[in-house]
């Protein structure tokens, strides 16, 4: 899997960009806050369809602008293919695919994969609980597109559900157990989901700790209403029985107060709980080894290369990290990455990059 063209129309900073990727290492250079990031970022929208960046896709538009594009062209199995999404203000995304509508993102995300690692990454353990399932949900779509329509479908009744509850006064016992019996159905296929996902994850992020810290073993738990992986309508009883439980508090307080909106995921290394006691370098080894797990995971499901997204992560990385992580990517993963410079580089890297500078949302020299 190759990307081949990337063309931003009124795109965050970019009035018009366009730019044929001649090699499969690119180095994208250019001061802060000219618009590295958001190269990287618009190539994973066309991957996942969202970006940690942002809360609505009216945010990637270029301001006072109404309308926003990317296009893509990609090579895959021997075909060539055309990407593309449409944002207007106040409309929802346009998703194209050959110049043909896709009406169901399901079937857009099947056509473009790849791993994002940037420095906010890193900071990804000491986070809040919303970033950890964020990154986990944009890792599932990935491979099982149709994960998205389920979290969707969940995320729509839980904030129903939530605007029933905001009027204490006016709620019908009968009307609250329709809205938890399809809470919990759709809550609990979520939460399998997420579990089989990390559980896959976790025996590769593993092997790939290890290689870095020998004598150090990861432990990935997901943190849910139960730590057990039961089938999807064992946890539907369990959330449903625990909703009844606490239904008098939630009308209390007027909010959804357990589903998979509320769950966490726990790391640790040596049964010590890594978001609480490991050192910075250890949290950003467990972090380098959830990616280089999830770009893995990707490969062996769609039997395609993914691209391999770095934004500004190699400086941050000691000399050991940084060197592991370039050693071990294969020859035939395309990698575009993102400095201010070439310093943390070697030659013999720079010697088979293409390096493309960017000023103020332009390609420059």
């Amino acid at each position: 899997m190759k990307l081949k063209k990337l063309i931003l129309k009124n795109y965050r900073n970019y009035k018009n960009f366009e730019y044929n990727f001649k090699s499969n290492k690119t180095l994208i250079i250019g001061k802060n806050a000219q618009g590295k990031t958001n190269i990287l970022e618009a190539i994973y929208y066309l991957c996942a369809l969202d970006s940690n960046r942002i809360k609505k896709d009216s945010e990637l538009i270029l301001f006072n602008e109404t309308s926003s594009s990317i296009k893509a062209e990609i090579e895959k199995r021997g075909m060539n293919f055309e990407l593309e999404i449409d944002f207007n203000l106040g409309k929802n995304k346009i998703l194209k695919v050959n110049g043909l509508k896709k009406p169901k993102s399901k079937d857009f995300l099947r056509e473009l994969s790849g791993v994002n690692f940037s420095t906010n990454d890193l900071l990804l353990l000491r986070g809040e609980p919303q970033n950890r399932r964020k990154w986990l949900d944009m890792a599932i779509f990935q491979v099982y597109p149709l994960y998205f329509e389920k979290l969707s479908k969940f995320n729509k009744i839980r904030l129903q559900k939530a605007n029933y509850l905001s009027d204490s006064n006016s709620i019908n016992p009968l009307m609250l157990d329709v809205f938890n019996q399809q809470f919990s159905v759709l809550s609990a296929n979520v939460i399998y989901l997420r579990k089989k996902y990390l559980i896959e994850l976790e025996k590769i992020a593993k092997i790939k700790h290890k290689a870095i810290a020998q004598n150090e073993d990861l432990k990935i738990c997901y943190k849910s209403i139960t730590d057990d992986f039961i089938s999807i309508g064992e946890l539907s009883e369990l959330i449903y029985q625990k909703l009844n439980e606490i239904k008098d508090e939630e009308i209390r307080k007027g909010q959804c107060l357990i589903g998979a909106h509320r769950d966490d995921i726990d790391f640790y290394i040596n049964e010590i709980d890594s978001k609480k006691y490991a050192s910075q370098g250890q949290q950003r080894t467990i972090v380098l080894s959830l990616k280089l797990a999830e770009l893995q995971i990707i490969k062996d499901k769609i039997n395609e290369t993914p691209l391999l997204l770095l934004d500004d992560v190699l400086a941050e990385l000691d000399s050991i990290r940084q060197n592991y992580l370039l050693n071990v990517i294969e020859d035939d993963i395309q990698m575009i990455i993102t400095s201010v410079d070439t310093l943390a580089f070697e030659d013999e890297f720079l010697n088979n990059v293409d390096i493309v500078k960017i000023k103020e949302g332009s390609i420059v020299g």
